[in-house]
């Protein structure tokens, strides 16, 4: 652990933050602005809002307007010994027509629901919750593919500066060896070994370059800003819990379970609630007047009603497992994700102390690819070795210190990646 340590302070030591590169945090919090999918937080806030205002307004006066027209077989009538009792006295009783209208209004207004409004708000919250819950585990994975493209530009930033330390030292060599031809101490074709071998770097860093602005044009694309340069981040350490979205968002249904239960447990209690009704048309409340006359009139009815639905214990039960089922499956899958994190975690883990082994051997690799490919100089220089030989040196010593400067990128993102595994 201690050579770990030693190990981050050292690469912290040598990194050097370009003033004109984007960071990883920037580039991260660029792309998460730039999604389009960001625009959906602003869109689920305001389909809550307006479900929790609809809901609301069950507290308004319910207001229901009606007209009829009925023709029936049969009506309220007198008796016939009444109606000739009645003509005697020179009184007709004409009894009530057969086709009847109404034209009118019946306003119902709560006055106790059993706190079935407020549940049903509170369930509506909670699923609003979810949805942004889940729109949150979908955003997080955007920082993932930009660690994908911002260490791809890393490693190729250091390989064609490598590449670029090659082509001077066989620039040299080059130089060394036209002077030598020129003095007849070394060939032609010594020289243009050499020279083809400095052109073939060249060609590797025209492939390189390329593919740099491909991946930075990608990367430009997906974060909405013009990504020139990167900065190399410094070494970090993933704190202690986890913080994924995911854990959040089984939260959220597990809140949203207890919300469903309460809003379950609402439709048991009973309903108050004043009523009032009133029409006009034919026949009106007094039965007797318009039996004897058929006017149509006005007809007016104010009271308090309450009212007990028992049909929800029929349901109860098995509405109430439901929910636990709801539970139950959160908390698996809970479980599930945090195994698998785990697991995670522990592959991370062991990837930043594969990476750091090996930094650990690669600069005394280093030194001695450059202490061998110095020793080939001056043997050249006294005409005691071989082109090729030397050609071979200053590769492998190239291939040291591109293999070195993988290894600390792969470490680098080993740590983001540890990181992101646990958002700590």
């Amino acid at each position: 652990m201690k050579r770990l340590l030693y190990i981050y302070l050292m690469i912290g030591a040598c990194v050097t933050v370009t003033a004109s590169g984007q960071t990883l945090e920037e580039c991260q919090q660029a792309a998460e602005r730039n999604y389009p999918l960001i625009a959906q937080h602003d869109l689920i806030a305001r389909t809550t809002d307006i479900t929790l205002s609809n809901i609301q307004k069950g507290w308004l006066p319910q207001v229901t307007a009606t007209a009829q027209a009925t023709y029936q077989s049969a009506v309220t009538s007198w008796p016939d010994e009444m109606q000739s009792l009645m003509r005697t006295m020179g009184v007709a009783m004409q009894g009530l027509k057969r086709d009847q209208y109404r034209v009118g209004l019946d306003v119902q207004q709560t006055v106790y629901d059993g706190g079935a409004i407020s549940a049903q708000r509170e369930v509506a919250r909670r699923q609003g919750e979810v949805q942004q819950a889940r729109l949150d585990v979908d955003l997080y994975a955007v920082r993932q593919r930009v660690n994908e493209m911002y260490f791809g530009l890393l490693m190729l930033d250091d390989q064609i500066s490598l590449s670029g330390d090659l082509k001077n030292q066989l620039e040299a060599s080059e130089k060394k060896l036209t002077s030598m031809v020129k003095h007849g101490t070394a060939a032609q074709c010594d020289l243009n070994s050499v020279t083809a071998e400095r052109l073939n770097v060249v060609q590797q860093m025209t492939t390189l370059e390329s593919q740099r602005r491909v991946l930075a044009e990608m990367l430009s694309a997906f974060c909405g800003l013009e990504v020139t340069a990167v900065s190399k981040p410094r070494p970090v350490q993933a704190g202690s819990g986890n913080m994924r979205p995911e854990l959040a968002l089984i939260d959220s249904q597990l809140s949203l379970a207890d919300a469903q239960e309460r809003a379950l447990n609402s439709v048991l209690l009973p309903r108050v609630g004043l009523f009032a009704q009133g029409y006009y048309g034919y026949p009106g409340y007094n039965m007797f007047k318009d039996m004897m006359g058929r006017e149509w009139s006005w007809n007016g009815m104010v009271g308090a009603r309450v009212t007990w639905n028992i049909g929800a214990l029929y349901t109860r039960s098995g509405d109430k497992a439901k929910i636990e089922l709801q539970r139950e499956t959160a908390r698996n899958q809970r479980e599930v994700f945090l195994f698998n994190n785990r697991l995670e975690q522990m592959q991370r883990q062991e990837d930043i102390d594969r990476y750091s082994s090996l930094m650990a051997q690669d600069d005394d690799i280093i030194a001695l690819r450059q202490q061998v490919r110095k020793a080939a100089e001056s043997k050249l220089s006294h005409g005691i070795i071989d082109v090729n030989d030397l050609v071979r040196d200053i590769n492998s010593e190239n291939a040291a210190r591109v293999q070195r400067s993988l290894h600390e990128i792969e470490m680098l993102k080993g740590m983001y990646d540890l990181k992101y595994t646990t958002n700590n």
